[in-house]
Parts: C-alpha cells; structure tokens; sequence
C-alpha cells in the first residue's frame, strides 16, 4: 500500500467494522438505549455552564474548554477503562449564545466524540443536536445505523427543534452518511441535511464558508499520530487473554521427563514470555506505525512480516542454537503478531466489513496451525 492511499475522499472509503465481537474503539453495539428520562439537563454535568432559554424551554450550555477530567476520561477511554460508559445523554445543547437563525450541529452522545465537537466551538454561537448512538462515535454508529434517520427524526422531535429554530437546516458530519437518508428525512421531518466536513476542527471555516466545505475537509487522512491513537486500547483489551495464554504456557513448560519440573516450567516460560510479549507489540505497534511501507494487503500478513526480524532479534540476543524449541517460539512470535495486526483491520478506514470477514476466513486457520504447531515443538523438545 503506498503512502499516498493514507489520505483518500471518503466517499471512496467503505465502511468497517472489527473483527472482535466487541469494538472497543467504537463501544458496544449492544449497549442499551438512552432511559425514558435522560435529557440534556436532567443531571447536571461539569461541562454544562447554565441554560438558555428557547421556543422549546431550558437548554443546557456546554463549555468549549476541557478541564483536566475531560482529558483524564479520554486517556481512560484509550486505555479501553470504562469504555461503554462514556457517554452523554441525547438532545439538545448549546454553545454561545445561539438564536433562532443559528446552525444545528449534530453529532453523537459518546463523549469523546462530544468533546472534540464542543472543543472547537469557542467564539461560536450553535445549537448541537446530539444523538443517542448507544456511546459509539458517529463512523462506527453510522455503520450500524445508531446514527441514523430514524434516529435523527426522533430527536428533532423529542427535543422540539422546530420550536427552536426558524431554518430546517441540520449540519451532519461527513463521517455520519453512512448511516443518514436525507431525501427521507427531508420527506418526512422537513429537515435539510447539510454535509459538514470530516474534522471538527474544520467548523469554524465551515461555519464561516456559509457551509461551504474546502476539498481538504473532504479528505480523510490516517497519519502516524491518528494510528497510534489506536494502539493503547489495543494492547488494554489484550491484557486479559494475554495474561491467560502466559499462565497456561507456565504449566505447559514444565511438562517433561519428570512429568512436571517447577525449574524447568520457569526458565522455558521466560523465554516464552519474552517471544510472545514482542510478538504481541509487533503486531499492535510497529504494524501501525509502519502501515504504509509494509507489504501485502492483508493486515494479518503485514503481522507475519514484521515478526520475522523481531523473532531474529529477539532470539539472536538470546544465543540460542537451532532446536524445536527456538522453531517453537518463532512460530508463536508470528502468530501473536499476526493476530495483533489483524484485529487492528477493523480500526483502519481501509476495510469493509466482508473484506474483515474475508481477512479472517484465510487468518484464523494460519494462525491457529501455528500455535498448534508451536504447542506440539514445545511439548515434545525436553523429551529429546
């Protein structure tokens, strides 16, 4: 894949999803509703200043500075701590000090996503229209329609926007098409749907364009800094399971002539750990960071590829000799790196959701033979 494939419109950009059954960059999709009587307002949040008041009644004022809880919530986000509960309640808000003739902003109700709207709104005088996605962001709710017409109709006329303003003018992130009929909506809710641009940071320009979009703001781009983003909620959601896989092997590397060897079972399970964890990390890490140069199209073969030096180096620095055992950990070192870069697919704009489904059919059976092969070398080594 070559660098210039990192920024593409996004009209030419399908949709995707994770090859997990949770997504912990997006949330769960199973996650429940908003209640009957969650309502802007209805608890009071440290980002609502006061309420103005409206045709519809109070709405809640939000600040566009973060304050040090919002910046720890989304590094926790990150970490996947507390992922499905980040959200905020769906409606009607405000920034500045909007009228009937000012724009409406949508956007979703998983606080990351609120805040990095709400961030750039200072000086801005704006209505934001925020729907209940279930805490997903607007791309992965748009693929499974959270954010969507339906749900769009039912909050312009839960939160009375008619009342509210004198245009029917709604600015929908880009991201959000996906999941957005405005033909339908304009049909049946009278509402226009206006695309705004990719990044939030571009409003202002937006705004200030007369919802004009540049074709930069077009652009969906997917840098090293916007790759690395993913990489800690990533290895967090990997912690389980890899703590699981690092018990097992301890009792699996004891097994030997005496029938189970507790100083055995600890000097193989060192070197085991050493080659998986940097396995793991090549997969999570340098697959990412090295997403444009690296060969193939399939992530999980971009796994293979960057675990072979790391496998070298790893072992090199080791002295260890030819053996079933150094073949064992190779193939593990490729297997977790594999895995590592395929479950990263899912939080590229690169992939479809048949394209994951694709990638996983031919993955899973590779990587599965290499871990048994592995487990198999492992066993039968201190019998030799």
């Amino acid at each position: 894949m070559g660098f210039s494939a990192m920024v593409q419109p996004l009209s030419s950009i399908p949709m995707f999803d994770s090859p997990k059954e949770e997504i912990p960059c997006c949330g769960s999709a199973q996650a429940p509703p908003a209640g009957k009587d969650e309502r802007p307002g209805y608890k009071i949040c440290r980002y609502v200043r006061d309420f103005v008041d409206s045709g519809a009644g109070p709405v809640p004022r939000v600040a566009s500075k973060l304050d040090f809880k919002d910046k720890l919530g989304a590094v926790m986000v990150r970490l996947g701590i507390m992922r499905d509960s980040y959200r905020i309640s769906p409606g009607l808000y405000c920034a500045g000090n909007p009228g009937r003739e000012s724009p409406v902003l949508v956007s979703a109700n998983y606080k990351l996503s609120f805040d990095s709207l709400r961030r750039e709104l200072s000086g801005l005088d704006v209505w934001i229209l925020v729907l209940d996605t279930r805490g997903i962001n607007v791309w992965c709710a748009a693929a499974h329609k959270t954010f969507g017409t339906e749900e769009l109709g039912r909050v312009i006329e839960v939160s009375a926007l008619a009342k509210v303003i004198s245009h029917r003018r709604l600015v929908v992130p880009q991201a959000g098409a996906p999941g957005i009929d405005a033909p339908a909506l304009k049909k049946t809710r009278g509402f226009e749907v206006l695309w705004g641009p990719l990044r939030a940071r571009d409003l202002p320009g937006f705004l200030a364009a007369s919802c004009k979009a540049e074709p930069a703001m077009r652009k969906l781009t997917f840098t090293l800094p916007e790759r690395l983003t993913l990489v800690p909620v990533e290895l967090a959601m990997t912690l389980k399971p890899a703590l699981l896989v690092l018990v097992a092997m301890f009792f699996i590397s004891g097994i030997g002539p005496e029938l189970f060897s507790l100083g055995q079972a600890w000097s193989r399970w060192l070197l085991f750990s050493r080659i998986f964890l940097a396995g793991l990390l090549a997969g999570a890490v340098l697959v990412p960071a090295f997403l444009p140069w690296l060969p193939f199209r399939s992530f999980y073969l971009k796994g293979v590829v960057v675990a072979l030096p790391v496998a070298v180096a790893v072992l090199f620095r080791g002295n260890f000799g030819f053996s079933l055992e150094m073949a064992a950990l190779v193939l593990i070192c490729l297997a977790a790196s594999s895995y590592m870069a395929m479950n990263f697919t899912g939080a590229t704009p690169y992939a479809s959701p048949s394209g994951v489904e694709w990638e996983m059919r031919r993955a899973i059976p590779l990587q599965g033979g290499l871990v048994l092969t592995a487990l198999v070398l492992w066993v039968v080594h201190p019998f030799l």
